[in-house]
């Protein structure tokens, strides 16, 4: 069904990478969300009325929950695809992030009022009525969660929307949790056996840790995550394929991430000292233009003269290197250059250290600027401390 109204509503379907198409497709999936929780509700507050049964109750006000998440999910999308204005330049793209945190939110109350309900129908026990027509409108439930999920999770990965993905795992929760509900509607009836209230316990459960691992899923972005391996190495290769026109290396990449489809990023270029000025900018430019066009981001390159032909600084960076090499964990540095004076000479450079290093940063600093003492006691480190931001 999400496939043909999207051949119907949603124009350029293919080209999932426009904001603008990312948002049809998350209010298209919300909107159909929205009318089938709602019908799963009605059937099964229906079959809870009919059968006395608190998990089925209990699952059908979980599908309630689940059409308000739809709601919310619709009303993030539509509010994340507007464009930025002054007071939000770098546009409401996290929006969509807040609207999975929120969905995220319903599923532990939820959980949480489920699990009251059935401790209560423990303490209370009564019988359910389990009649053909409560076993068939779960069975129908089943059937349309997975449906539900397949095409959650298919679009999730389509538009690589966090929020539909807490989506997805919702339904495949709710499936599981109704598939509980329905063997123990089954049990009642032909067995006798009165477990209710401890099946809704199971299916509260189920909830909580769906709206736990969703709750994960779009706190990390509003935080602040690291790019995917795959889009710095993009990022890499792209620069990179620009080494026979002057690009010595990169460094210091920072990736901002304002929601789908609203990067920003920043790298250092190393280029020569002794290259054309106007050459090397207009080299940037290009590259500059390439990357957002390419990745779909604002892109800001910094250029890094690097001295190529002075025989100290190029012993000196080689006994640098030594030093670091021979240093626990992947430690690197870079722009390292040499001013030389009267009384000594500086040894300028950043390193890049791991979050975790087993050394704090002061002690990294005064280690080196130790070992290159012992070199030359005229030699003074003069040391910048980076993180990997990615």
């Amino acid at each position: 069904m999400v496939t043909l109204l999207s051949k119907i509503f949603i124009k350029n379907r293919e080209q999932t990478e426009n904001p603008e198409v990312r948002q049809e497709y998350g209010m298209l999936c919300g909107a159909v969300g929205i009318f089938l929780n709602l019908l799963l509700f009605a059937g099964k507050a229906i079959a809870g009325a009919v059968s006395g049964s608190i998990a089925v109750t209990a699952d059908a006000f979980n599908n309630l929950s689940d059409a308000g998440s739809s709601i919310i999910t619709l009303v993030g999308f539509k509010m994340s695809g507007q464009k930025p204005d002054s007071e939000h330049p770098f546009g409401h793209g996290r929006i969509e992030y807040i609207a999975g945190f929120l969905v995220s939110v319903i599923i532990l109350i939820m959980a949480f009022e489920l699990f009251k309900s059935s401790v209560d129908k423990i303490l209370h026990p009564e019988p359910v009525e389990a009649g053909m027509l409560v076993i068939l409108i779960l069975i129908f439930s089943i059937l349309v969660k997975v449906y539900m999920f397949a095409y959650n999770r298919s679009v999730a990965a389509r538009i690589e929307s966090e929020t539909m993905g807490a989506a997805a795992k919702d339904s495949l929760s709710d499936t599981i949790a109704t598939f509980v509900v329905l063997a123990t509607t089954l049990l009642a009836r032909f067995t006798g056996i009165q477990v209710d209230g401890f099946c809704g316990i199971v299916v509260a459960a189920f909830v909580c840790m769906t709206g736990i691992s969703a709750a994960k899923d779009t706190i990390s972005p509003l935080l602040g995550q690291p790019p995917t391996p795959e889009f710095v190495n993009r990022v890499e290769e792209i620069i990179m394929e620009y080494k026979d026109q002057g690009i010595l290396g990169i460094h210091d990449l920072v990736v901002h991430n304002y929601g789908p489809g609203r990067v920003m990023l920043s790298v250092h270029a190393e280029v020569p000292s002794t290259g054309n000025l106007l050459e090397l900018h207009d080299l940037i430019d290009r590259i500059e233009h390439r990357l957002t066009k390419e990745l779909s981001c604002s892109a800001v390159i910094h250029m890094d003269p690097v001295c190529l032909n002075d025989e100290l600084t190029n012993e000196l960076k080689e006994k640098v290197e030594k030093i670091i090499e021979g240093m626990e964990g992947k430690v690197s540095f870079h722009d390292f250059r040499i001013v030389k004076g009267p009384t000594h000479t500086n040894l300028i450079f950043d390193i890049l250290l791991p979050y975790e290093y087993s050394m704090t940063d002061e002690q990294v600093v005064a280690y080196l600027k130790e070992k290159i003492a012992e070199i030359d006691p005229t030699y003074q480190a003069v040391i910048d401390v980076d993180k990997a931001y990615v």
